[in-house]
């Protein structure tokens, strides 16, 4: 078991920042990726970024690049993802889910592929 504990959202004006915070517990030696994920119109779960602990790469959606990164701290076992140049269209809640079975190699952007999810956080940019 892998428990999930997101932190960090909140209300931001639009080209603000946030720093959005998943700390993992329990099986954390056994987690193979972690990812960001926040619905979106047609989609239960859209693809926001994902860091492979295994390979220490990292992955974003094109609607995010240049403006989120994401990032861990292995002592913590926490993943960050840093959001700037917010946008109204970047409010959602927002889900960090961790892989623990390695199926998300290579498809990090599925979330059916994940194991565990966190609870959500929310973020509202306004205009």
């Amino acid at each position: 078991q892998v428990h999930l504990v997101e932190s960090g959202g909140g209300l931001v004006q639009a080209g603000g920042s946030l720093r959005l915070s998943c700390a993992a517990s329990g099986r954390t030696f056994s987690m193979s990726a972690m990812g960001w994920f926040r619905p979106a119109p047609g989609k239960e779960r859209e693809f926001v970024a994902a860091f492979s602990w295994s390979y220490g790469n990292t992955y974003s959606a094109d609607s995010v690049k240049g403006r989120f990164t994401i990032s861990r701290d292995n002592a913590k076992n926490t993943v960050y993802l840093q959001m700037n140049s917010l946008q109204p269209e970047d409010t959602a809640v927002y889900y960090c889910a961790a892989d623990i079975l390695g199926r998300t190699s290579g498809y990090y952007y599925n979330p059916s592929l994940y194991d565990y999810w966190g609870q959500g956080t929310q973020v509202t940019v306004s205009s």
